[in-house]
């Protein structure tokens, strides 16, 4: 069992001893990294090539989200796929849209603020055309106010931007329209996951199909997937745990968000 769970979902080992203990109570990390070893497969393969170097970020109470766009192919052709997650509690919402643009930005931005049960004071993105003017159009006469930024003002939201042009390494940038911008890491690894998860290991024959199972991976992420950086507990357990010592900080109770049994 051990084995085929490893090699089925390429887990990191702490993610495989979270799913193997309910299974196997008496499981520890150690006995389950020999077991890796002597079969093998303790070591799991680079997925994209080299991996990023890491930074650590400054601690922020929960309300923190980075979004950024990837894109996402299947059989049907091109999607977008809007990413958000928390900072601090790794609370991930995504959405699949057909365009990337300033009015699909802003929908997404109105979604999230309906999806996450706590105030969210601040948000990162990058200098894209659908979060920002460009940086030559800024305090111009050509500037204009963005809807974006619009509904974060209404809702006590500071909207704050990477530094364009910033003198990061080609593996920290990326290319929009002829313009460099530099990579949020958190956010871009929850991009990478995701495909990982999905348009990397599947063909999907149809957007419905893709549709579904990104909801369904986004369900187990938050609601089971335990993390080492949050302690072992889920992204959902986490906030709980915030709720009940800072209720302040929420719109709504939790619990109601939570997944229960078909009745």
């Amino acid at each position: 069992m051990v084995v085929a769970l490893r090699r089925h979902t390429l887990l990191p080992l702490d993610d495989c001893l979270y799913a193997l203990q309910p299974t196997i109570p008496h499981l520890t990390r150690s006995s389950l990294h020999r077991c890796l070893q002597r079969h093998d497969i303790s070591r799991l393969p680079d997925m994209d090539g080299d991996k990023p170097k890491r930074q650590k970020f400054k601690r922020y109470p929960i309300g923190f989200f980075h979004i950024d766009i990837a894109e996402v192919r299947t059989e049907e052709g091109k999607l977008f796929l809007y990413v958000a997650i928390d900072r601090t509690s790794k609370f991930a919402v995504a959405q699949l849209v057909e365009k990337a643009d300033r009015k699909t930005a802003w929908e997404f931005l109105e979604m999230l603020l309906k999806v996450v049960p706590y105030r969210i004071h601040t948000i990162l993105t990058d200098n894209g055309i659908q979060f920002a003017e460009q940086p030559r159009n800024r305090n111009t006469a050509y500037s204009r106010p963005m809807r974006f930024d619009m509904i974060c003002e209404a809702n006590g939201i500071e909207h704050r931007l990477n530094k364009p042009n910033h003198p990061w390494s080609s593996e920290g940038q990326k290319t929009i329209r002829g313009i460099v911008f530099p990579r949020d890491g958190q956010v871009e690894r929850m991009n990478r996951t995701i495909k990982a998860a999905t348009v990397k290991r599947y063909h999907y024959d149809s957007h419905k199909q893709l549709l579904s199972h990104r909801a369904d991976f986004l369900d187990a992420y938050n609601f089971a997937r335990r993390l080492k950086t949050l302690s072992g507990l889920t992204p959902y357990e986490y906030i709980y745990k915030i709720w009940t010592s800072e209720p302040d900080r929420f719109t709504i109770n939790p619990i109601r968000q939570m997944p229960r049994l078909n009745t």
